[in-house]
């Protein structure tokens, strides 16, 4: 057989396609039929030179061809997309393409794990006993509630609002000291709102502006109108809000906070509300705090406001009370809990008022009331989410905070303890402190955090003076060791406390103690995929040329 040369074959290409038919439908064919002869003839060419030992002509001519194609491949690369320009092993080894099975594309899309960052926000947290006293118009809470260093989110628990009688505890609770206590924060809270309103009420020429006689504040208050007119709409808080947790920040909930509840929310004389307290912002839903939720048991009463700004993001809102008092279950003793979720982290405020007494063995009753708390405090279960569930029990929140009159003393006798206060040595006086003892013993509140005490006893003063009641009692039985009995704990991570004090309010014979936090909150934020679903991907054609397959053979170029 006679052996045709490459470049013979070459050489009769043009020849053979011109002969034929017209040149729009012989030209390809043969185009086709010339590329299949080359590539029939190189292996041959090659193995007959293998098989015979020696080289030929062809070998130069080989060389020739490749050079050929090496020039033609470099003048169309020079003239290609750069992502054209990998070579077919730098394709299948790039980091964006795993093969082109796209069978699960439309699954991995909807998978796509959303960025998480964390948000802080300052917490302030006030704990005051106030003795079964009934607060007046001329109560000031500004130095409480510190309210210049306006926190994001007001948290204010009261101990005996109502005094701890068989009235109160097993007949029907008072809540018109719960109202009061209520309207005197919100009154503190929005007061630089309120004040601007009126100001610029005032400065109008046909403004009318009247003052509620403070005589009004005697009339007896009802806690749930006031209350209703303050909070925000249940329907925003206190439903599971994790499927309106949309991926975009900008997507929030459907429902909107009304600007003026009074225009869909009054059932009652609005002269009810105002006569509560005189002077009180004449539109609360226009307020810069609102109330989140609130709860009186017996004479425990719990408050949560949040600026305005956060309504949207909170949700899950359930409240829970426990009695520990008499018989183990009524609520002269006990806690009021309340659950929420700010953004994607739940938070559980925990109000409480342990077994009092300073008797030696007194400070396992208040143990096992933090344990009985922790045991049976449930929330109930609104959460329709099945992979995020809100929190049912205390401990299982990511952010607890725990604080009122723990009722732990001091374990020393009364001269002793009043020698060290003279010379303000509290370092040692809290070394006998009990609740110190017990935790570091491990008998309760384990795994739990209280900040570092820099403040006097807070328990017990004689009625309207700085004097601690031990001094002006010439009773042994009524003598009181002065102790820290006004506490504020909290458990989890992303907590840090940045202020531990206490107020110097004469109203009660306990100093109110009150805490500012800063605590870590996780947020969801916006994906910034391409392939997110309603967004076109036409653009990204040219972006991800590489991901898409391309034949690396040369000989059709």
């Amino acid at each position: 057989m006679t052996k045709t040369s490459p470049s013979a074959s070459t050489s009769s290409s043009p020849t053979s396609s011109s002969d034929n038919q017209p040149a729009n439908c012989s030209g390809g064919e043969n185009s086709v039929k010339s590329i299949k002869k080359k590539k029939s003839i190189i292996p041959k060419i090659f193995s007959s030179n293998k098989r015979n030992g020696r080289t030929s002509d062809n070998d130069v001519t080989e060389s020739e061809y490749d050079k050929k194609v090496a020039a033609r491949r470099k003048a169309f690369l020079d003239d290609t997309d750069p992502y054209i320009r990998k070579s077919s092993s730098e394709r299948q080894t790039s980091s964006r393409i795993e093969g082109l099975d796209l069978s699960n594309f439309d699954s991995s899309l909807a998978s796509v794990t959303p960025i998480m960052e964390y948000q802080d926000y300052r917490i302030f947290v006030g704990t005051w006993n106030v003795g079964g006293r009934t607060p007046t118009h001329e109560l000031n809470l500004d130095d409480f509630l510190q309210v210049e260093g306006s926190s994001d989110i007001y948290v204010i628990g009261f101990q005996e609002i109502v005094p701890l009688n068989a009235g109160n505890v097993l007949v029907v609770e008072d809540n018109e000291p719960a109202a009061r206590w209520l309207a005197l924060i919100n009154l503190a809270l929005n007061k630089q709102h309120h004040d601007t309103m009126y100001s610029s009420c005032d400065s109008s020429p046909n403004s009318k502006h009247t003052t509620t006689n403070k005589s009004n504040f005697f009339q007896k208050p009802n806690l749930k109108v006031l209350s209703k007119n303050l909070r925000v709409d249940s329907t925003l808080v206190k439903t599971c809000n994790c499927c309106l947790d949309s991926l975009i920040p900008e997507v929030r909930r459907p429902r909107r906070i009304h600007d003026n509840p009074f225009q869909h929310r009054y059932d009652t004389s609005i002269e009810e509300f105002f006569a509560i307290v005189p002077d009180t912002p004449a539109y609360p839903g226009l307020a810069e705090y609102r109330l989140v939720s609130s709860k009186q048991m017996v004479g425990l009463f719990l408050s949560v406001w949040a600026r305005k700004e956060l309504i949207p993001y909170i949700g899950h809102v359930r409240v829970s009370s426990m009695g520990t008092g008499i018989m183990g279950c009524l609520g002269n003793k006990g806690c009021i809990a309340i659950s929420m979720t700010l953004h994607r982290t739940s938070l559980c405020f925990v109000c409480s008022h342990l077994a009092s007494g300073e008797k030696e063995g007194d400070e396992l009753k208040r143990n096992a009331d933090v344990a009985e708390i922790l045991k049976g405090t449930q929330f109930p279960k609104i959460c329709k989410n099945s992979d995020r569930k809100a929190p049912e029990r205390i401990i299982d929140h990511d952010r607890v905070l725990w604080f009122g009159d723990l009722n732990y003393r001091v374990s020393l006798p009364y001269d002793e303890a009043r020698l060290l206060l003279e010379d303000n040595d509290w370092d040692t006086l809290l070394e006998k402190d009990q609740l110190t003892t017990e935790r570091r013993c491990g008998r309760v509140f384990g795994g739990w955090k209280e900040g570092r005490i820099m403040f006097a006893p807070t328990y017990k003063y004689s009625h309207n003076s700085d004097i601690y009641a031990g001094e002006t009692t010439k009773s042994k039985k009524k003598r009181r060791t002065p102790a820290w009995c006004d506490r504020i704990l909290w458990h989890g991570q992303g907590i840090e406390q940045l202020s531990y004090v206490r107020r110097e309010s004469r109203f009660s014979d306990h100093r109110p103690v009150c805490g500012v936090f800063t605590v870590d909150v996780e947020v969801r934020t916006k994906i910034t995929s391409k392939f997110r679903k309603g967004y076109s991907c036409t653009n990204t054609r040219v972006n991800n040329y590489d991901c898409v397959p391309h034949r690396h053979s040369f000989y059709d170029y």
